[in-house]
């Protein structure tokens, strides 16, 4: 069966295509001017800030911070008791941790969220503890008074009645503290890590026994 229809010139196409898009509101049509070239589509963001930071500006944290001046001070003395600077490197509050701690209990994901309300939540029952001891604030206590709460709720095999809540606390807050403590690089040194430089003198080369351990002989 043939078809009489006659072939589509470049004319009525262009009319088409013009028609097409002035009928669509997401994408109306911009014609130029004469000797003008067309203007420059609109710049349309698709970065999502927390999925897709771009790391090559200042990052401008999406979230509203969540503890308190109070909570955040409690949570730099107890991030200094676990980590106290010493020769190898600075104390926990000098790199930071607490803004690491306060900045990951605020973040907008149900993980967090979850650790967030276990964070919180310990470090109100830390006064608690310290006001039902000491009848002070965990921060105004001396440092004898303090180590004695952590001593507490720092073993779960060992828990004493009435501690469970601390425990299930301190166990949380020790993993964040120790996370945010050695991503930072003042305390690479503990740790053995030397960072990104390169080796001395002429590159050794994969040992001859790691080659053959690889079956890679015939390869190198």
């Amino acid at each position: 069966m043939s078809d009489n229809r006659a072939p589509l010139s470049r004319r009525d196409a262009l009319k088409w295509f013009a028609g097409t898009a002035a009928g669509t509101a997401a994408a109306p049509a911009v014609l130029a001017a004469p000797n003008e070239t067309e203007p420059s589509p609109p710049a349309i963001s698709t970065r999502s800030p927390i999925h897709d930071p771009d790391y090559m500006k200042p990052a401008v944290y999406p979230w509203t911070k969540l503890f308190s001046p109070e909570e955040l001070n409690t949570t730099k003395v107890l991030a200094d008791i676990i980590l106290p600077k010493d020769n190898l490197g600075p104390a926990a509050s000098e790199v930071g941790v607490h803004d690491f701690i306060n900045e990951w209990c605020s973040a907008p994901y149900d993980d967090k969220k979850d650790d967030c309300d276990v964070i919180r939540g310990g470090l109100g029952w830390l006064n608690t503890e310290s006001f039902r001891r000491f009848e002070k604030t965990f921060v105004e206590l001396t440092s004898a008074q303090q180590t004695a709460i952590v001593d507490d709720i720092c073993n779960p095999a060992d828990v004493k009645p009435g501690l469970k809540v601390g425990v299930s606390f301190f166990r949380l807050f020790r993993k964040l503290a120790l996370g945010g403590y050695y991503t930072h690089s003042a305390t690479w040194k503990q740790l053995g890590y030397v960072g990104n430089i390169s080796l001395p003198g002429d590159y050794p080369g994969v040992p001859q026994e790691v080659i053959k351990l690889l079956g890679l002989e015939d390869v190198v």
